[in-house]
């Protein structure tokens, strides 16, 4: 198709998918190679010069029919890349695209790409289901950066523009190359390649060199910045040379440089053929780059022990600012600045008077790394930067002019411990469901919190609580400015070190951790940059005022951050209506007292990990409450932490809440109760309404909302000391809102019993098997192949919703979160 014969409404809408990506190739790429590759509908590719089959990636695109949504389009790409791993096999594109009939959208690949690091998003479901959560959790992270990096054309109106985009970012790809250029978005993806294809033939004893602090992306690095097999950064922990290594440069007790050697064990041969592949060095544009970025190199377990994380730019900047505000326009002339978790140095930059800063971290080659930089311009002095564990040693290691100042009072005044400490939790859920012990070398083992042990308490297992531990113990009178989660304000494990920390809070702003490319982008909590006062002894106020940042650096609207301080919290509450008398009806799992911990709340017939407490006629009606009450409202970043706390009397006034919360425990998705586990007691229904072919083997839920179980209270007498068990003594009257759903699930239940063959015992989770599947490991499959099915769950779904929205208030107007 000719320049300026699109027609006005693109390719027409009714064209399928695999002929709209013919007529989009021949009308724009068609001097590029394109295919399909594995589920990615459309990748343009260019061929390596003299390398027969081998290929590079020059964009990967989803093609939808009609007027398809662009955005979803997009996300649904991602989905496909982070489930198939696509990244792993193929080197990335730098660019990504979506198109339907009339248009077409790119992104840079690096806009997404830190989504594909984290290890803890379920990508086992199908991308092009965009009903499921896992697709609107996708879109949830990266939907606003899509939206904003996209460069949308239309293909008839914006012709002329789109052949220009096109002809400026893939130029002569057609053309092929000979040797991959390495730059930022392929970086990783490269190293990647590197340890499949190199690492092996170096003669080292990789373990032993983890151990002192040496990674394979070390020796990466020193290839990577090398000409000619010879490394052009003399800085670099790990340096080539022809056909060896040099690492552990030093001088020995002779006075004597000395250096060990690491060779290749084939001859150097796959290394070789392996850099044949690429272009080395990089354009130098990337080189700090990619030395800053050593992070991305590092194994998830040094990641997690070291704290090796990067802090993004945006984010020095803000806390740099809020510094000034607190310490004045001056304060980097005034104060000495120092960062005791400085891994590449990162957190500095941007700081001015270089003689008042020191840079100390654990690793000697995060060291050489930061005198690195200084080479090229960072504003450092070598003399300030040295190796230092923070847990472990002690003072008199530090240079003499900052032990000068750490043993002052006065002039620790104008101290600043300015830092992103490690995050790294000993504990984990394993180990919190009695399954697994504490993960080895994370926040044990350090001398820090063994002579700290009593203060810390439970807050002992957190690496940053031990960093702040000492610095408030030891050198009181400091200023702290730090990034870390909000444990330290709201966490329950924290309470005793919240006893002895009383530094006064002088401000604080919250962010969101997906920003941080080693923190989890499925599960995102809020951190925290916090401004303490060391020298103010001052206990936390019950309420907190924090400025709030989103993704891109917006101010959004202020959070208010509750302490709890002394206020019963949720699951004592929940403790007083025990009841081990009565036959269980099925058990309400819990573990926590905050959102974070809301995916583990559900009701079933077995104990899985987490507290299971037995439900009982005497129980129902609070163990509803607590039900609807930790999962009605939707977790999000920022309120991850807000802990649930013991609720007002109203509630008990509050019959319409009741019901409500009855109805949405109910019919929601975590109630799990099986009959194949026991007897299902949880059907709301009657066998006619549903049209059940057989008897149900209990009615008790039936006789339970009709009232007819009042005179059985007499069991509950005595149970709950100053409370009283509740009981209906009539039939439940329902809100608007919960006869909907009720109705929705009435629905869904007569259609399953329409069924051949259906259970008439079947509980909500039964009839979700039954329809729904499950694939290869047992898992639920997202949704069914019957379209009737799908739809009567959906209506069931946005009842639920509708359900939700009007108890949220409720939760806030009885105490159960403070607002």
């Amino acid at each position: 198709m000719k320049t300026g014969r699109i027609p006005p409404t693109g390719f027409g809408r009714s064209t399928p998918e695999e002929d709209l990506k013919g007529c989009v190739w021949k009308a724009f790429f068609r001097r590029f190679e394109w295919r399909t590759l594995g589920k990615i509908d459309f990748c343009l590719y260019r061929p390596l010069i003299g390398q027969p089959g081998e290929f590079i990636s020059l964009v990967w695109a989803e093609a939808k029919k009609g007027q398809a949504d662009l955005l979803e389009a997009l996300v649904q790409l991602v989905f496909t890349i982070g489930r198939e791993r696509t990244f792993d096999r193929y080197q990335p594109p730098g660019l990504l695209a979506a198109f339907n009939s009339e248009r077409i959208a790119f992104v840079p690949y690096e806009t997404v790409q830190a989504v594909f690091l984290q290890n803890d998003f379920n990508w086992n479901v199908a991308p092009s289901d965009h009903t499921t959560k896992e697709f609107r959790q996708l879109a949830g992270l990266v939907g606003e950066s899509l939206q904003r990096e996209a460069m949308t054309f239309h293909f008839a109106q914006d012709e002329a523009s789109l052949r220009q985009f096109i002809w400026n970012n893939l130029g002569n790809a057609a053309e092929g190359v000979a040797r991959v250029e390495v730059d930022k978005n392929n970086f990783k993806f490269i190293y990647d390649r590197w340890v499949a294809c190199v690492k092996g033939t170096i003669g080292v004893d990789w373990d032993g060199l983890k151990a002192k602090g040496i990674i394979d992306g070390d020796f990466f690095l020193a290839d990577l910045l090398s000409e000619d097999n010879l490394t052009l950064r003399e800085k670099l922990f790990v340096l080539l040379r022809s056909d060896r290594y040099v690492l552990n440069r030093r001088v020995d007790e002779t006075g004597l440089f000395a250096e060990n050697l690491a060779y290749f064990t084939d001859g150097q041969a796959a290394h070789t053929a392996f850099w044949n592949r690429y272009a080395r060095p990089p354009l130098e544009v990337y080189w700090d780059y990619m030395v800053d970025r050593r992070d991305l190199l590092v194994p998830p377990d040094i990641r997690e022990r070291k704290g090796a994380f990067y802090t993004p730019q945006q984010w020095v900047e803000l806390s740099q600012r809020y510094l000034a505000q607190e310490l004045g326009e001056n304060w980097q002339e005034e104060y000495t600045v120092w960062d005791p978790a400085a891994g590449t140095g990162n957190l500095l930059n941007g700081l001015t008077n270089k003689y008042n800063i020191w840079a100390s971290t654990l690793d000697r080659q995060d060291v050489d790394v930061m005198r690195d930089r200084i080479t090229n311009g960072a504003n450092l002095l070598e003399s300030h930067v040295f190796q230092f564990d923070f847990l472990n040693d002690g003072f008199e290691r530090l240079p003499k002019e900052l032990k000068a100042i750490v043993d002052d009072p006065e002039r620790r005044k104008k101290l600043v411990i300015y830092m992103n400490p490690p995050y790294a939790e000993a504990t984990n859920a394993r180990t919190k469901a009695g399954t697994g012990g504490n993960r080895p070398g994370v926040a044990t083992g350090h001398q820090i919190r063994e002579r700290y042990r009593a203060e810390l308490g439970r807050a002992s297992n957190e690496l940053y609580a031990q960093f702040l531990i000492r610095i408030y113990m030891e050198m009181p009178g400091c200023i702290i400015g730090e990034f870390s989660m909000l444990k330290t304000l709201q966490g329950i494990s924290f309470a005793q070190f919240r006893q002895t920390f009383q530094a006064k809070l002088k401000s604080i702003f919250l962010i969101p951790s997906s920003t941080f490319d080693n923190n989890s982008k499925s599960n995102p909590f809020a951190i925290g940059f916090k401004v303490w006062n060391t020298g103010i002894k001052h206990q936390l106020p019950k309420k907190i005022h924090a400025s709030v940042y989103g993704l891109h650096g917006e101010q959004l609207p202020n959070k208010q951050i509750f302490t709890t301080q002394g206020k019963p919290l949720l699951n004592s509450w929940l403790n007083r209506w025990h009841d081990l008398k009565n036959s269980s009806l099925g058990l309400l799992t819990t573990r926590g007292q905050d959102s974070q911990n809301q995916g583990i709340v559900r009701i079933q017939h077995l104990p899985s990990n987490g507290t299971g407490h037995a439900i009982t006629l005497c129980n129902l009606i609070p163990y509803a409450v607590y039900f609807a009450v930790r999962l009605c409202i939707k977790r999000t970043w920022l309120n991850n932490r807000d802990q649930f706390t013991e609720p007002k009397k109203g509630w008990r006034r509050d019959v319409e809440f009741q019901n409500d919360c009855l109805a949405f425990c109910l019919l929601h998705h975590k109630n799990l109760i099986r009959a194949d586990e026991g007897v299902n007691h949880w059907i709301p229904y009657t066998e006619h309404e549903v049209g059940a072919k057989e008897k149900f083997q209990s009615h008790f839920m039936t006789d339970f909302m009709a009232g007819r179980l009042w005179p059985n209270r007499r069991v509950c007498e005595g149970l709950f000391d100053d409370q009283h068990c509740i009981v209906p003594r009539e039939a439940l009257a329902f809100s608007a809102e919960a006869q909907a759903l009720l109705d929705a699930g009435r629905a869904l239940w007569r259609y399953y019993h329409a069924q051949p063959k259906a259970n008439p015992n079947a509980s909500l989770y039964d009839i979700r098997q039954h329809f729904q599947g499950a694939d290869a490991r047992g898992n639920m499959n997202p949704t069914s192949t019957d379209t009737t099915y799908n739809a009567l769950n959906d209506a069931r779904k946005e009842a639920l919703e509708a359900l939700a929205v009007k108890l949220a208030p409720k939760v806030y107007e009885h105490g159960f979160l403070e607002e």
